[in-house]
């Protein structure tokens, strides 16, 4: 019913933002709603939600902000819930789906409030943006958003302030959205109180110079007490800023490396699967032609003999090879553990791994060496993936052109 049914909801969702375009919406477009969707297939995976549950969650995800094309934002829940109905209803889904749907979308009216886990899937998935690495910019579309529907100016330090305040009071729903998304809300909202410190201090010297009756010396003062905190504060975003470089380096090689693994495993499994097929099929043929022509006996053999080679460098390329799968305290003293990588502690107790996560997460050094090693082991891993790939090919090729040939001059130079 899902595979069916998301399709219709989708393609509807799309046609009414681009029939009902609204260029002062700057943030809750399509983008963002696809995005939420987005977050909200990612929740309903790890909850493993049956085919009805999960029609509910997505059906409601796409429908959740439609109210914004026909009206204010003011209870644009109450609109996109009576036009989620009316379409579902369209459909042919049953009265008990679509109360389910209306009621997760009323949830993300803020102050949020869910009643079931439905619910607090589709308000967590609303508000996944809030841990996002493009918080900031998302706020800025936001922002701009609410001045064009408002026609009032927002300064940037109430803008903040107010961010501040929602990211302060918001809690996470499921536990999922808790232990992977409260993280990045903390660092975005103490990027956000750093920013706003550092304008604060910058205003410091102009009140200073009004206030003070003599204005020499406290203009001459002044910024001798502040450059230092402005230093530290442009120290910290730039720290920040390499952090986040870093991060996405990893990140992005890691994700690079898993897609190459992914693809030469790919590869192995075709060379796997082609010459299994053309093995069976010429041991159930051939064996009566070799009775009727001998010759047949020599290509039959090299081909045979090409496909196994074949198939045995294949597997050879995709065969799992599982370390030891332990590791001692004084590695991780020592910072030569490595935890990111299973086969290094599937032997290990709970406490004892948690012990060396601990140890790890604190020492950002040893977790950025960690890191490195385990890209540059999963480097190795695919050097010798690919080097098995490659003679596998250059066997099959080599040795499938010899065959055909061979099987050509006993055709044409010793047929009876």
């Amino acid at each position: 019913m899902t595979a069916k049914l998301i399709p219709q909801i989708e393609a509807h969702v799309v046609t009414e933002f681009s029939d009902h375009s609204r260029p002062d919406l700057t943030y809750h477009t399509l983008a963002h709603t696809q995005g939420v969707v987005h977050a909200a297939e990612q929740l309903a995976n790890h909850y493993k939600l049956d085919e009805t549950q999960e029609l509910v969650v997505l059906a409601a995800a796409w429908f959740h902000d439609i109210g914004y094309l026909s009206g204010p934002p003011e209870d644009h829940e109450e609109r996109s819930a009576s036009l989620a109905s009316d379409f579902l209803t369209e459909l042919g889904v049953s009265i008990g789906v679509i109360e389910q749907v209306k009621g997760c979308i009323l949830a993300t009216k803020l102050p949020q409030s869910p009643r079931n886990r439905l619910e607090e899937i589709l308000c967590d998935a609303d508000m996944y943006h809030l841990a996002s690495d493009d918080y900031k910019d998302k706020q800025k579309l936001l922002r701009k958003e609410k001045e064009n529907l408002t026609g009032v100016a927002i300064s940037g330090s109430d803008w903040r302030q107010k961010n501040i305040a929602l990211l302060e009071t918001h809690q996470y729903f499921t536990k999922y959205a808790r232990n992977h998304l409260e993280e990045g809300r903390a660092n975005n909202l103490r990027r956000l109180k750093e920013k706003q410190a550092e304008k604060n201090s910058d205003s410091k010297p102009e009140t200073a110079a009004v206030a003070s009756a003599a204005p020499e010396p406290a203009v001459s003062s002044a910024p001798a007490s502040v450059e230092p905190a402005q230093q530290t504060e442009k120290k910290k975003n730039k720290d920040g800023k390499s952090d986040r470089g870093v991060e996405t380096m990893f990140r992005t090689t890691s994700s690079n490396h898993l897609r190459l693994s992914e693809i030469a495993d790919s590869k192995a499994n075709i060379m796997i699967s082609v010459n299994s097929i053309m093995v069976s099929i010429l041991v159930s043929i051939l064996p009566r032609r070799i009775e009727e022509n001998p010759n047949l006996m020599m290509p039959t053999a090299l081909f045979l003999t090409t496909s196994v080679l074949t198939i045995v460098f294949a597997i050879l390329a995709t065969r799992p090879n599982v370390t030891q799968g332990t590791f001692s305290h004084e590695d991780i003293l020592q910072k030569k553990g490595n935890l990111l990588f299973f086969g290094n502690f599937h032997r290990m107790n709970l406490g004892e791994y948690e012990w060396g996560i601990q140890e790890l997460m604190q020492d950002s050094q040893y977790l950025y060496g960690t890191m490195t090693r385990d890209i540059y082991y999963l480097g190795l891993v695919l050097a010798k993936k690919y080097k098995l790939l490659r003679v596998a090919y250059t066997v099959f090729m080599f040795g499938f052109v010899t065959s055909i040939l061979a099987f050509l001059s006993v055709f044409l130079f010793f047929s009876k």
